[in-house]
């Protein structure tokens, strides 16, 4: 790692605080970002008054965490890293979607800049990594698909898979095994929130398939709704 860049703690909590103000625009506490990152609470306070210190965060214990146009621009830098990473391990190296999330975070603190470029050039300047999210640009501009989260999609309305939330790896075994991945075209059946479930319907090869999907699962998944609903 250059002897300017951020140390590898640094990086992975600017990460996770971009990460979770990208698609919704909301915030991230600290016990939050002490299970994403398997620390104590009280040492996720201590990093983030050191991060507030050195300009790459805003923050006032108990109060709002906010990056930087600094802090921004080193979260961004190593998303599309760790992306690229992700995309170049299912296209190139054979490994399943549900793998590549914690081989990145290893490789994504070591890799060279100049090995990256090669990486992308190799896949063509892919614009999303396998589970749909996109990769930043070189210049940290990031083009987001028009895509809600599936839970929040009315009966009767449907559409296209354009991501689905990688932290949980189970969930993507699950959901490939009965052919379901982006671009599926889902519709939706009905709903429950009393059982918190979400039926979905879907056809694979000219097969019909229906699945009772939790709520909690549709949130990991993010879909881009057809203007009308399926008759």
């Amino acid at each position: 790692m250059p002897a300017d860049r951020p140390s590898t703690m640094v990086q992975d909590y600017l990460k996770v605080i971009w990460g979770a103000q990208e698609w919704d625009g909301g915030s991230i506490t600290t016990s939050e970002i002490a299970e994403m990152l398997s620390v104590t609470p009280s040492s996720v306070s201590g990093n983030l008054k050191r991060l507030a210190r050195d300009g790459l965060i805003e923050y006032e214990p108990y109060g709002a965490i906010e990056l930087s146009a600094q802090g921004r621009a080193e979260a961004v830098r190593m998303v599309r890293r760790h992306r690229l990473l992700e995309t170049y391990l299912v296209a190139r190296l054979g490994y399943g979607w549900d793998e590549v999330h914690e081989e990145a975070d290893q490789l994504e603190h070591s890799i060279s800049d100049r090995l990256l470029a090669r990486m992308d050039a190799d896949l063509g300047h892919p614009r999303t990594d396998p589970h749909g999210d996109p990769i930043p640009a070189p210049d940290g501009s990031v083009a987001r698909p028009d895509a809600g989260r599936l839970s929040d999609l009315g009966e009767g309305r449907c559409g296209h898979i354009a991501r689905i939330s990688d932290r949980d790896p189970g969930l993507l075994r699950y959901l490939d095994a009965r052919g379901i991945g982006l671009g599926t075209h889902l519709h939706v059946d009905a709903r429950s929130e009393a059982a918190g479930v979400l039926a979905v319907s879907w056809d694979v090869e000219a097969e019909h398939r229906e699945l009772d999907l939790s709520l909690v699962a549709a949130e990991a998944m993010r879909i881009a709704p057809d203007e009308h609903a399926r008759g």
